[in-house]
């Protein structure tokens, strides 16, 4: 079963640099008869893949996709995804399970969110690699003498922002968990992110979740944004970004059933 989705707009080539990145690797599996891929993992958690809008440069920088990375450990979860959604499997160097890169075509793939539950969104505040500040915006979560108690975060969407901005208050901790329309079976995945922008907008998600009641089909998208900065000293200035999308667009039994 395939389902049809239409790509969002490309960034133009010079604010990202994935070709430039991807050269630098190497190709493994099919494209390399002598390279001997890696064991099946057993993953620590309950997902075979992760969705990323993004990478880190060989200097440490981070860099902004147009397009899905999709990262895995499993040779067999690799070739399906390169399979449906183009690229090819590149085993990276990185100390992670997910060690094995599939740099897409596509910047809009459906998948199947299980309900309202299938996103969870939290405020995190990192000192260098210790977790100072647990809340969800209005009661601490973690330690387990503070939970449940206050937390003290401003009310105002713009003052938490700026909080997090100056490093004295949480960033957003977004973890949306699915399935692939166009192969359920192969297994769970999982996009995180630390977007205020998709933060702003969790709310309508899940209400469009809780209004299907059970599976939806839904469109995950990387959309380009564009704009000139009309005031203040950075006036003129010309900004771009990628910032995640999730589109409800049905229940899931529904899309199969139109699909017959």
């Amino acid at each position: 079963m395939t389902w049809c989705s239409v790509p969002l707009p490309l960034a133009p080539t010079t604010y990202y640099a994935r070709g430039v990145f991807m050269a630098n690797k190497m190709t493994i599996f099919d494209t390399d008869p002598n390279a001997k891929p890696k064991e099946r993992v057993t993953f620590t958690d309950d997902t075979v893949g992760r969705f990323h809008s993004g990478i880190q440069g060989e200097d440490g920088t981070p860099e902004a996709l147009s397009e899905w990375r999709i990262s895995t450990g499993d040779p067999v979860v690799a070739q399906a995804v390169a399979q449906l959604f183009g690229g090819e499997p590149i085993e990276s160097e990185r100390p992670s399970e997910n060690f094995v890169d599939v740099f897409t075509t596509r910047a809009s793939i459906p998948v199947v969110l299980d309900g309202p539950d299938a996103i969870y969104a939290d405020m995190k505040l990192w000192n260098r690699s210790k977790l100072v500040h647990h809340c969800d915006g209005s009661e601490f979560l973690s330690p387990e003498e503070k939970a449940g108690k206050a937390c003290g975060c401003p009310e105002l969407f713009a003052e938490r922002k700026q909080a997090a901005k100056d490093f004295i208050g949480p960033a957003p901790s977004i973890t949306i968990t699915f399935r692939l329309a166009d192969d359920p079976d192969l297994g769970l995945f999982r996009f995180q992110s630390g977007s205020w922008t998709l933060a702003s907008v969790l709310h309508e998600y899940e209400n469009a979740l809780e209004a299907v009641d059970g599976p939806a089909l839904a469109d995950l998208s990387l959309e380009l944004v564009e704009y000139v900065v009309k005031k203040g000293p950075n006036k003129g200035r010309q900004v771009s970004y990628v910032k995640p999308v999730v589109k409800v667009l049905k229940a899931y039994d529904d899309a199969i059933t139109d699909e017959r």
